[in-house]
C-alpha cells in the first residue's frame, strides 16, 4: 500500500531526535553486533532504508548500502549522509554484485508494506551464505491498529505466528524472535485506543510521530533502548522473550 509521501519529509525530521527512532538504533546495534561482529570487511544491506538514518548509523562498524524504492527518500538519504551509497530499486535485483556479499539484510519496518512478505524475504535469503543473517522488525498486534498504520501504508500488525508464516520453509534458522518496545506498550496501546476512538493519529500527517519535550523524549528513550541487553540475550540463547510488544524483532540466519 503506497505510503503517505509526507510522512518521507517527516521521518527525514524526525528520526535524529524521536526517541522510538533513537532507542530502535541503539537497539538495533547491539542486536546486529551480537550476530555479525562489525568489521569494515562485513556488508550490511538495509533494503528499504527511507531516509537513511539506519543504515548511516552503522557505518563506523561495517561496509553498508542503502536500497529504497522511492526516488524521494533515496534523494533526502543521499542529500543528509552523502557518504553512504544508497540504491533506488529493488532488492536483491538493483543490488547487482553487492547482494551476494551481504552478511545482512535488514528488513527494519519493511515486511507490513508489501501484500507478500515471503515473496520480499525469500530473495534475499538465496543471496546469503550459510551464516549471513536477516535482521527484520515489524510492527505487532492488530490491536494496535491505527491511523498511523493507514497512513504509513501497512497491509497488517504482526504476532509471532503471522512472521514465522513469512519464512516458513525458507532454509534458515530462527536466532531471535520476540516482542520488543514492551515497556511502553500499555502507554501505547492507550495512545492507541484513543486515536480510535477520535478516528485521526495524535501527530501530523495522520501519523504519532511528534517529537515529545526533551525531558519526556530522553525518558522514553531509555526505557525503550534499555531492552537491548535482554534481546542480545535471546540471541545468545538465554532468558524468555518478552510476552508483548508494539514491535516484534527476528533474526533469521541463513542455514544449508
Amino acid at each position: 500500500m503506497p505510503m503517505n509521501p509526507e510522512l518521507f519529509d517527516l521521518h527525514a525530521e524526525v528520526e535524529l531526535t524521536h526517541w522510538w527512532f533513537v532507542a530502535r538504533r541503539a537497539i538495533l546495534r547491539r542486536v546486529l553486533a551480537s550476530v555479525v561482529p562489525p568489521g569494515t570487511d562485513r556488508v550490511v544491506i538495509d533494503v528499504g532504508c527511507g531516509t537513511g538514518a539506519n543504515i548511516a548509523a552503522l557505518a563506523s562498524d561495517y561496509e553498508v548500502i542503502g536500497i529504497d524504492t522511492t526516488e524521494s527518500a533515496i534523494d533526502l538519504a543521499r542529500e543528509r549522509f552523502p557518504a553512504v551509497p544508497f540504491v533506488c530499486g529493488f532488492a536483491p535485483g538493483d543490488l547487482g554484485p553487492d547482494a551476494a556479499r551481504a552478511d545482512a539484510f535488514l528488513l527494519m519496518d519493511v515486511l507490513e508494506h508489501v501484500p507478500d512478505d515471503t515473496a520480499v524475504l525469500a530473495p534475499l535469503v538465496e543471496q546469503l551464505s550459510p551464516g549471513g543473517v536477516v535482521l527484520i522488525t515489524v510492527p505487532a498486534d492488530m490491536r494496535l491498529w491505527s491511523e498511523h498504520d493507514e497512513s504509513f501504508g501497512h497491509y497488517r500488525r504482526y504476532d509471532a505466528t503471522r512472521l514465522r508464516a513469512a519464512f516458513d520453509g525458507l532454509p534458515v534458522r530462527e536466532r531471535l524472535l520476540s516482542p520488543f518496545n514492551a515497556r511502553l506498550y500499555p502507554v501505547v496501546r492507550s495512545i492507541r485506543f484513543l486515536s480510535q476512538l477520535r478516528g485521526r493519529a495524535w501527530g501530523r500527517s495522520g501519523s504519532d510521530l511528534d517529537v515529545p519535550a526533551a525531558p519526556i523524549n530522553g525518558m522514553l528513550r531509555r526505557i525503550f533502548a534499555g531492552e537491548s541487553g535482554r534481546l542480545v540475550d535471546l540471541v545468545a540463547g538465554k532468558g524468555r522473550p518478552f510476552r508483548r510488544g508494539v514491535s516484534l524483532m527476528a533474526v533469521l540466519e541463513r542455514v544449508g
